[in-house]
């Protein structure tokens, strides 16, 4: 019995006949959406929908054919409706297929959206009839496509608003896209007018192009730039900073596609480092370079004349009296005078040498390839001229000078900070010479360096070690020959170094601000002093006390002095303040109103080395004073030059004529005595009477008076004079 054959089907048996109906049937069936078939009314009845319908729209067939619970036409979103039926009518009448996208409301109310795409169908008289088509949901789609449009959306509101500029060039420096941004940063209207303009950008917007070129290298590199800064150029021409990230993006083969990255203006940000760089390494005053630059632009300089076989002067400039200024008038009057001498300076010198503020009123002035010291010599004699040239403030005119100390490269050191030191030393130097000069360094000057530091530290102790003395020099009236007065005048007696003399020391203690502490103990001193002398019943005299302007400036100086008073239970009759001429006049309206503030208290003003300074009458006349003491220069010559002799008997006539009595100093033979006894003036100071002694040898003058008084001498008498200067040498 032959085996038996396995049942062929025509679905299997590739020989069977093509069952065409039945290949429909199953795609219809399995397709992912609707085919359908409709009549073309007003409700686009459908006369037939696919399995898919279900799936679709959540309707089975059979509802939706004839319209039997819902027409499709009702399932379409309303506000997508007249649209569609717009474009199928279009289609329609074109006779061509249509494609429309819209939305549907499901059977469970959930909205989709669907693609329907069909065409037009003519019945027999050739009039369009129906419809056929197919329907699929494209919800995810167009979910995808709303998700991406808006990602677009996104990312076109960033480029058009962000507050960065954003950019994509290409390698040889074209732009191929820009943002709004990007345009204002550079100057541009908009983004297509910055396109437009650069199109070559190393040379039209860099600028140096070298920096594109760096910028280029780095892509290529490393493909990307991190906080490239750069200046360029926007359209009106001026300079702004920039600072630009950015990356290559490459084609599939490796190869640079473009650059894009971004762009922000770090213009501000560059001044702002700018201006505190520039506060840094320059003056906040008068904007000169400060000590830190000072120092870096000696080493250039060195560096350049070690090059070229040159010089360089290092000059140190210090202000003659300035302290006197700045403490009578105040530090707004000082600051403009530092403003003028710094305008000053600059003007003397070429734009390769630099002027720098040392601090206070000292400037440094470093001078380049310089051949000889007369080349040097030049320089300074401008600088000393145009220096001394006279300053006026508020309608008052000022003269002014300067120290000047000048140290060279290479032979007084080969750095900026052994010039510097030569420098300083050959200025103080060139003070001791008198001022208004100047002096070049010499090795010599470092032992006075030595000794000067060691003088005022060995001051800044002094006080508490009890080193200090006072010294009196006695004032004579001259109609009754009687010692009526007596100058205090400190002295140092340094351990090592003996009796210092105020000249060698006052001036370190004024710069040091020592002179307060030091001045009010000498105030205080005095005071005591000679409160001991009259509870001694010696006769009654005046002590006269200087103030250093400093002192005087120093808000505490009123209360400072009755305090003094009253400790020591004097009379302020007994206590005269000393003022000189100079530092009067300098601040006259506020020193007047200060010295009311002291003549209140009963003490006596006198105006000391008249003769020498500014006196405007107008003022003195003015001025609470009770004595001027004619300066011991005009008086040491009286007898021989008839200038000094004119000068001295205007200012005799001139203090009576303003009530006040006259007090010359330096007087020291009888000649000066005779001269002066002659011309009416009042009291007289000098070594014809006394030099300054300590206070016991200013209590033996004071009782050798009382003695001489029970004789009928007097200390104009030449007897008494002879018989006081043996006095004297027991305590020299």
């Amino acid at each position: 019995m032959p085996p038996q054959q396995p049942e062929v089907s025509a679905a299997t048996d590739p020989a069977a006949p093509l069952d065409i109906t039945r290949l429909l049937t199953t795609i219809t069936d399995n397709l992912v959406g609707m085919i359908y078939r409709c009549r073309i009314d007003a409700i686009w009845t459908m006369e037939y929908v696919s399995d898919g319908c279900h799936k679709l729209t959540g309707y089975r067939p059979d509802e939706l054919i004839f319209n039997n619970r819902v027409s499709y036409d009702q399932m379409t979103l309303p506000e997508d409706r007249a649209r569609v039926g717009r474009a199928i009518h279009a289609a329609l009448e074109a006779n061509e297929a249509f494609d429309v996208e819209y939305r549907i409301r499901r059977a469970d109310g959930c909205i989709r959206w669907v693609l329907e795409r069909g065409v037009g169908l003519r019945n027999a008289h050739g009039q369009l009839a129906w419809i056929e088509g197919f329907i699929q949901d494209i919800s995810e789609r167009m979910a995808a496509n709303e998700a991406l449009h808006e990602a677009v959306r996104r990312y076109r509101s960033l480029f058009e608003h962000a507050t960065e500029g954003i950019f994509q060039t290409t390698p040889e420096g074209r732009y191929l896209n820009a943002n709004p941004a990007l345009a204002r940063i550079y100057g541009h209207d908009s983004p297509d007018t910055l396109i437009e303009h650069l199109h070559d950008i190393p040379r039209q917007l860099y600028v140096s192009p070298e920096r594109r070129a760096e910028f280029v290298r780095l892509m290529q590199e490393h493909g990307v730039v991190r906080n490239f800064e750069s200046q360029v150029y926007q359209l009106d021409g001026s300079v702004i900073w920039i600072s630009e990230n950015a990356r290559a993006v490459k084609n599939t083969d490796g190869s640079v596609q473009f650059f894009e990255g971004t762009v922000v203006d770090i213009t501000e940000r560059k001044q702002h480092e700018a201006e505190l760089e520039h506060q840094a390494s320059h003056d906040s005053l008068t904007g000169l370079p400060n000590r830190s630059l000072l120092r870096d632009r000696i080493d250039q300089a060195i560096v350049k004349a070690r090059r070229h076989d040159r010089r360089v002067a290092v000059v140190f400039v210090d202000l003659d009296h300035f302290k006197l200024i700045n403490d009578s008038l105040g530090h707004h009057v000082g600051d403009r005078l530092l403003l003028e001498v710094a305008a000053r300076l600059t003007s003397c010198i070429r734009s390769h040498d630099s002027v720098a503020r040392q601090g206070g009123d000292e400037f440094v002035l470093v001078l380049t390839e310089q051949h000889d010291e007369n080349e040097i010599l030049a320089v300074i004699r401008r600088l000393l001229e145009t220096i001394s040239q006279p300053w006026v403030n508020d309608g008052q005119e000022y003269g002014l000078s300067c120290s000047i100390g000048i140290s060279c490269y290479p032979q007084d050191g080969d750095d900026p900070d052994a010039l510097l030191r030569s420098a300083d030393a050959a200025m103080y130097k060139a003070k001791e010479s008198g001022r208004s000069t100047y002096h070049f360094y010499t090795p010599e000057l470092n032992q006075a360096i030595s000794e000067r530091l060691e003088l005022e530290n060995s001051l800044r102790h002094a006080l508490e070690r009890d080193e200090f003395r006072v010294y009196y020099q006695p004032r004579v009236e001259v109609a009754s020959g009687r010692i009526v007065g007596a100058e205090a005048l400190i002295r140092w007696e340094c351990p090592g170094k003996g009796l210092i003399l105020p000249d060698s020391f006052i001036s370190i203690a004024e710069e040091t601000g020592l002179i307060i502490p030091i001045g009010q103990w000498i105030l205080q001193e005095a005071c005591r002093q000679n409160s001991a002398w009259l509870r001694a019943g010696l006769p009654p005299i005046s002590v006269s006390v200087n103030l250093s302007p400093i002192q005087f400036r120093h808000a505490g100086l009123v209360q400072s002095v009755a305090d003094a008073l009253q400790q020591a239970n004097l009379d302020p009759a007994c206590l005269e303040l000393e003022l000189t001429e100079s530092f009067v006049m300098h601040d006259a309206e506020r020193i007047n109103v200060a010295m009311q503030s002291l003549k209140a208290l009963g003490v006596d003003i006198a105006v000391d080395d008249f003769g020498t300074g500014y006196s405007s009458l107008s003022y003195l006349k003015r001025f609470p004073v009770d004595r001027l003491k004619v300066d011991k220069h005009f008086v040491r010559d009286i007898d021989s030059d008839p200038d000094d002799a004119a000068i001295v008997r205007a200012v005799i006539s001139l203090g009576h004529a303003l009530g006040l009595k006259v007090v010359a100093e330096g007087v020291e033979t009888r000649a000066h005595l005779d001269f002066l006894h002659q011309h009416g003036c009042d009291e007289l100071q000098g070594y014809y009477f006394s030099r300054p002694v300590p206070a016991a040898g200013m209590e033996v003058l004071l009782r050798g008076l009382a003695n001489d008084a029970c004789h009928g001498q007097t200390l104009t008498d030449p007897r008494a004079a002879d018989a006081r200067r043996c006095r004297e040498q027991i305590f020299e």
